[in-house]
Formats: structure tokens, C-alpha cells, sequence
């Protein structure tokens, strides 16, 4: 009796990892470029100061020309400056 679970466990794994063997052939990935992950923009870095002259000066570093253009456009507006 022993050694006829023995034997049918043994049956049952060898079935089972041959049915996955044959699901791993059907298996096809597709790429789909509309759900790959979107890489985060990098924010602009700014370096503000102030002078004793209540004058104000700043650099703006980062990896996007038009987004530096437009946070030195918000910071002249904010600050009044020409």
C-alpha cells in the first residue's frame, strides 16, 4: 500500500510538469508600447538669493530646455522682475 502512494505521487508530479512544460510553449509576450512605464520628469532645480539690495538673482538647472524656460517665465512674474 506504501509504495503504491509512493508511485502515484510520483505519476501525479510527472504529469503536472509536463502539462507545464507544454504551457510555457504556448506562451507568447507581447509588447505593448502604450503600457510601458513612463519615466518621471526630473523637476528644475533653482538657486535663489537675495541680495542686501532686496534684489533677487537665481540659476535654474535641469534636462528639459522648455521647462527651465517656463519656471524662469514663473519667477520673473512672481518676483517682479523685468
Amino acid at each position: 500500500m506504501r509504495h503504491v502512494r509512493f508511485l502515484l505521487v510520483i505519476v501525479l508530479m510527472m504529469v503536472t510538469v509536463a502539462a507545464c512544460a507544454a504551457d510555457k510553449d504556448d506562451l507568447q509576450v507581447k509588447k505593448q508600447p502604450e503600457l510601458e512605464q513612463i519615466k518621471p520628469k526630473k523637476p528644475v532645480k533653482i538657486k535663489l538669493r537675495r541680495s542686501p539690495r532686496d534684489e533677487y538673482t537665481w540659476e535654474l538647472s535641469g534636462d528639459d530646455a522648455d521647462e527651465i524656460v517656463k519656471t524662469d517665465r514663473k519667477l520673473r512674474k512672481m518676483l517682479n522682475v523685468p
